[in-house]
């Protein structure tokens, strides 16, 4: 982009090629438009670029974050006859299911 554009500017030709280069097409509304849109997204970034961070150490996450897991601890399993007596279809130890593929 253009210096006027890092400083929150940008022109509508250069929205005409930016929309170009995404193979946009836009009509003369949808440019003004989008020319109002990136300027005021452009003005924005310049006033967040402006902040002064020296004393703000580098952070992924403003929060810091740790996983909550649980221990993996082995427990009880049904036994085979609860599972067949509550299984629609069950034969030689697995559940069958409808076919939903015309495969073999």
């Amino acid at each position: 982009m253009t210096d006027q554009a890092s400083r929150g500017k940008i022109s509508r030709e250069e929205v005409v090629h930016i929309a170009s280069l995404a193979r946009l097409g836009l009509d003369d509304g949808e440019l003004d438009a989008f020319t109002r849109e990136l300027g005021a997204i452009l003005d924005h970034a310049s006033t967040v670029a402006e902040i002064d961070l020296r004393d703000v150490s580098p952070m992924s996450h403003p929060i810091a974050l740790s996983n909550v897991l649980r221990d993996d601890v082995l427990d009880e399993c049904l036994e085979l006859e609860d599972l067949q007596s509550n299984a629609p279809d069950f034969f030689e130890g697995k559940f069958r299911v409808p076919k939903i593929l015309d495969e073999p």
